[in-house]
């Protein structure tokens, strides 16, 4: 079960508590899953009690409890427990795990993107500059990813190094969601310009326009990788570290740790195939960080486009990276050990955490290696 699962489970039992008359209160639209804070347990922890204590005017843990009642028979939800003030805290049932990883392994790098169109026309507008286009190059693949029509408007001509260099494409001005990875138009004016999409007199249902902080010196030195990764990692309010050490292939630097945690998983499925055996999603233990991080990424692109932030998404490939990469000295068997259930199931797991760090990687504009 993902987050957007429990998300809508919540959600259920917010409306059977109204329809039974426990509960008087406008059900949201959506109930904020997270991974449990100081003081909570199990998986995932939501704070719907205290949403809706107010309008019900009861207190948060009354309104826990009630929906504590609703939630603890759901099919994949091991136990809910409430805490703190009123905090819905859920553990998920072994096999929720399985099933996150076969879903994972099922989309491949579009796990988490929506699935058509989500009926959101969004212009994007940004000034020729360096850092500002590729941010909104970045945003422009993460709301296609989400389903959004995108137009991208450039106030003034873009370099041609930012295309050869940097991978920012300024041949089209719009483009259907899953299609061209960018939509760069230069000129001041609202048009959309030519391109498919949903008609060049359509008007954007969101004008937004990208002004982060700009890049003290010039990132193309750094090449396309290093030097989108420079641009996109720090929120939009803190300035570029460039050259800083994106070049580095060691700990310290995060994108060397995301790329090595991706290659380490492509190197573990061939060395697996050369002992005869291949991945199979089931129960892993000890995973619960990397679990977590892994349902939690379809919360975080659909955070990253609403508020328009690819550091977001760039800063939880990281975590992502740093949870997988324990789990990894565990996937193949050692010496004359015969691989088992639980080999399959971690180079499962190993697998699904490729999958999002490529995904992610790819809508940052970023290369992920098999080898690196």
């Amino acid at each position: 079960m993902t987050p957007v699962e429990l998300s809508r489970t919540v959600l259920h039992a917010v409306r059977r508590a109204v329809d039974e008359g426990e509960l008087s209160v406008t059900v949201p639209e959506r109930a904020v899953v997270t991974p449990p804070g100081p003081g909570g347990c199990g998986d995932y922890a939501t704070s719907i009690a205290l949403q809706l204590a107010g309008a019900a005017g009861q207190p948060p843990r009354r309104v826990a409890e009630i929906l504590r009642a609703r939630l603890a028979g759901e099919a994949f939800i091991g136990d809910v427990v409430v805490t703190g003030p009123g905090f819905l805290n859920f553990s998920l049932e072994r096999d929720a795990s399985a099933l996150l990883v076969d879903e994972i392994l099922r989309r491949g790098r579009r796990y988490g993107h929506a699935e058509g169109f989500s009926g959101t026309v969004v212009q994007l507008r940004c000034r020729a500059e360096v850092r500002a286009v590729v941010v909104t190059d970045a945003l422009a693949r993460v709301l296609r990813s989400q389903g959004d029509f995108v137009r991208v408007v450039c106030d003034g001509r873009p370099a041609p190094e930012w295309e050869t260099v940097l991978g920012v494409d300024g041949s089209r001005s719009g483009s259907r969601p899953g299609g061209h990875p960018t939509s760069l138009s230069a000129g001041p004016g609202p048009g959309p310009g030519p391109g498919p999409g949903p008609g060049p007199r359509s008007l954007p249902d969101l004008d937004i326009t990208i002004h982060p902080t700009p890049a003290p010196t010039d990132p193309l030195p750094l090449g396309r990788d290093a030097g989108r990764w420079a641009l996109l990692y720090p929120a939009g309010h803190d300035r570029p570290r460039i050259p800083g050490d994106h070049l580095v292939q060691r700990e310290a630097n995060p994108l060397f740790r995301v790329r090595y945690a991706h290659a380490r998983t492509r190197a573990l499925l061939r060395n697996a195939a050369d002992l005869g055996f291949h991945p199979e999603p089931g129960p892993v233990s000890d995973a619960e960080a990397l679990l977590a991080a892994l349902g939690d990424h379809p919360r975080i692109l659909t955070a990253t486009a609403t508020h328009r932030c690819p550091d977001r998404l760039a800063r939880h490939l990281v975590t992502v990276a740093d949870a997988t990469l324990p789990l990894l000295p565990a996937v193949l068997p050692l010496g004359d050990e015969k691989p088992s259930a639980a080999h399959r199931a971690r180079l499962a797991l190993a697998e699904a955490a490729g999958a999002v760090l490529a995904g992610g990687l790819s809508l940052l504009g970023i290369d992920a290696p098999d080898h690196l």
